[in-house]
């Protein structure tokens, strides 16, 4: 496993009110787990959670729908200021639809990696997601969470884990909710995803260097958010 890319830490946010509101940053690449371990994280502490690449995931949906260049920075950032999606009990709803198991699908998710290098989408939600920093607290999970969105996070953390379990870690995903996909597509995905985000020119996907960096690769769930509470708590 190679060393994560490091970030230098950033500053805090110029809204002192909304830098009291403790924030937990799980960055990582696709398929490393920070989303269920946001989650579960979460729901220990009594705190919200966003899903950061739900929100590309959104914009990579609605561009492909409506044959938006993936490229097109000012159309990508116009889709974005209009978003008003709503997160209830697991379920992601745009307009009164439910888009859950639209925005999973391999080519959304394909498409959510190429609007997440362009620089004005990423501008137009950056203050979508810093809003939702309330009281009592917030997890955050995403790429960038703990360089751009919030550097000021009492705690950072880059969940990282071997590309091949990554790989199959999807496919049991993608199997148990009826979709047919195979570990080779899956790993050559995966790694040019990776490839794409650490690279990419604005908010590349690297850890913060005040980040922890946790490998869950011989880790279960449990173990991963037993140790960002420890970490947590600790404090």
């Amino acid at each position: 496993m190679n060393a994560a890319p490091v970030s230098p830490a950033g500053a805090a946010p110029a809204d002192s009110s909304a830098a009291q509101v403790p924030v937990i940053a799980i960055d990582g690449p696709t398929a490393s787990g920070k989303g269920t371990v946001a989650q579960r994280v979460a729901a220990a502490l009594g705190f919200a959670c966003l899903d950061s690449g739900a929100l590309y995931r959104i914009v990579g949906l609605l561009a492909l729908e409506r044959d938006t260049d993936l490229d097109d920075g000012p159309r990508l950032a116009a889709l974005a200021a209009r978003l008003q999606p709503r997160f209830e009990d697991g379920q992601v709803l745009l307009d009164g639809r439910d888009i859950t198991e639209a925005i999973r699908r391999e080519d959304v998710g394909r498409a959510a990696s190429r609007v997440a290098a362009v620089g004005p989408l990423r501008a137009a939600l950056l203050a979508l997601q810093r809003q939702q920093r309330r009281p009592p607290g917030l997890v955050a999970d995403g790429r960038d969470m703990g360089t751009v969105v919030f550097p000021d996070a009492c705690l950072k953390v880059y969940l990282q884990a071997d590309v091949r379990v990554r790989a199959e870690r999807r496919l049991k995903q993608l199997i148990e909710k009826g979709y047919s996909a195979n570990l080779a597509d899956l790993l050559q995905t995966l790694r040019e995803r990776d490839q794409r985000d650490q690279t990419r020119d604005c908010a590349p996907l690297i850890a913060a260097e005040d980040a922890k960096v946790l490998d869950s690769t011989t880790l279960t769930v449990e173990e991963v958010v037993a140790q960002v509470l420890q970490w947590y708590r600790g404090l």
